[in-house]
């Protein structure tokens, strides 16, 4: 992967702007490569009515760890979006923050697949999860039809679609499942 890929990639999750999730979850990502990344979330905000981070808000950390190596895996030209995710709680953080550290388990043309251990401040194990990614080539452009080739039969992106992913075949959304 070019050095500016990867800066783009990195610049995209270190500075995420204050709409996006990982800027309201509070993750920082604090180590990144195809192989590891780290990150750390505050449980303060993002915990369930018993004060116990909410393990929808492990998956988000877990997500957006394992998407970052995918699109660092992906190199340029080529986006990843997140296919399969799941993940075991195993026991609950109530304080501080948690830290999560997703390893690549498999690195293929068409798919990754990460590891995901979240842990508290102890180093206790809170979550594990695992992150599937699928792999597509970039279109150029960002898949949009040009203006000049549209016509009015043309189907919308959203339409081309493949089931189950968050844009079209080719978007030049940040990579994030």
């Amino acid at each position: 992967m070019t050095a500016d890929r990867e800066q783009q990639l990195r610049h995209v999750f270190d500075q995420p702007a204050a709409d996006t999730l990982v800027a309201r979850m509070g993750i920082t990502i604090t180590e990144a490569s195809a192989s590891r990344v780290v990150g750390t979330m505050p449980v303060a905000g993002n915990t369930q009515p018993y004060g116990l981070l909410h393990g929808g808000a492990s998956c988000v950390l877990a997500e957006t760890l394992g998407s970052l190596g995918s699109a660092l895996h992906a190199g340029p030209d080529r986006i990843t979006v997140g296919i399969e995710i799941n993940a075991t709680h195993h026991r609950g953080a109530s304080a501080g923050l948690v830290t999560g550290v997703a390893t690549l388990l498999h690195g293929g043309r068409t798919m990754t697949t990460y590891e995901i251990l979240i842990t508290d401040e102890q180093g206790r194990r809170v979550c594990t999860s695992r992150l599937s990614c699928l792999i597509r080539d970039a279109v150029p452009g960002g898949g949009k039809v040009p203006a000049s080739t549209s016509t009015s039969t043309s189907t919308s992106a959203s339409a081309t679609a493949p089931p189950g992913s968050d844009s079209a075949p080719g978007s030049s959304a940040p990579p994030g499942g």
